[in-house]
């Protein structure tokens, strides 16, 4: 996995796989992360709208936005196609339709529109950044380390970029630079428990155990209940 930490109604870049998007830490969901009842009382009042003003593509990329947040993925596919079948450029329908098609299964699907929204946008971070996870979910493991090597090189700033490469290499057991990556990451977002979790694990893999202690200790200082990390504190005491 990428990162231990997972929201099950949000994509995310880890959780219980490379599953895209993410929450949208990135992509700009998390405004929607409301409980179920509200969410249902905002898709009846969008669908509701939509019945006088059915080419709104306002109205429909809300309606989309709350079916994404329940779960309702065919239902926020159809609104995306129809806004695309009419708006073939619109970014956001593109972007969410990845998502929708990944959660679908279409892998297929997924990559071409985060490849046409890049042919629009070149370069785009966050079409980049689930075009790559994409790439690594579906064993394209070459093509998704190249681009994110890219976006490390472009954007050395971000600590998610790193903390994405990390869980990558992590994946394939490329512990050392795994290690490396999650280090540049929890350099530059100092306080981020999953990349200080990851690292630990990692850390523990390379036989790192002061290291890996460290990191645990530090996470306990950052408030993590230290029952929660009792596993990781197990697997350290095993090794003498």
């Amino acid at each position: 996995m990428l990162f231990h930490k997972s929201n099950k109604s949000l994509p995310h870049w880890g959780g219980a796989g490379v599953g895209l998007l993410l929450l949208l830490l990135l992509f700009s969901l998390s405004s929607f992360a409301q409980d179920k009842e509200q969410l249902r009382e905002e898709l009846r009042v969008a669908t509701e709208e939509l019945s006088y003003h059915p080419d709104s593509i306002d109205l429909r990329l809300k309606k989309a936005a709350c079916n994404l947040q329940l779960e309702q993925w065919q239902y926020a596919k159809d609104e995306y196609d129809y806004i695309l079948n009419r708006h073939p450029y619109n970014i956001a329908a593109l972007f969410f339709r990845a998502y929708t098609n990944e959660r679908l299964n279409r892998i297929k699907f997924a990559r071409l529109d985060y490849e046409n929204m890049l042919a629009i946008v070149p370069g785009h971070y966050e079409a980049s950044m689930g075009l790559a996870l994409l790439n690594h979910k579906d064993k394209h493991y070459t093509e998704a380390l190249d681009m994110m090597n890219l976006l490390v090189e472009k954007n050395p700033g971000k600590a998610e970029v790193f903390a994405v490469r990390a869980g990558m290499e992590k994946d394939r057991k490329m512990l050392t630079l795994a290690e490396y990556d999650y280090g540049r990451a929890i350099e530059l977002d100092a306080k981020n428990t999953d990349y200080i979790l990851n690292r630990a694990d990692v850390r523990i893999e390379l036989k790192m155990y002061k290291e890996a202690r460290e990191d645990l200790d530090a996470l306990v200082k950052l408030g993590v209940q230290k029952a929660s990390l009792i596993d990781y504190y197990k697997r350290l005491k095993k090794t003498h």
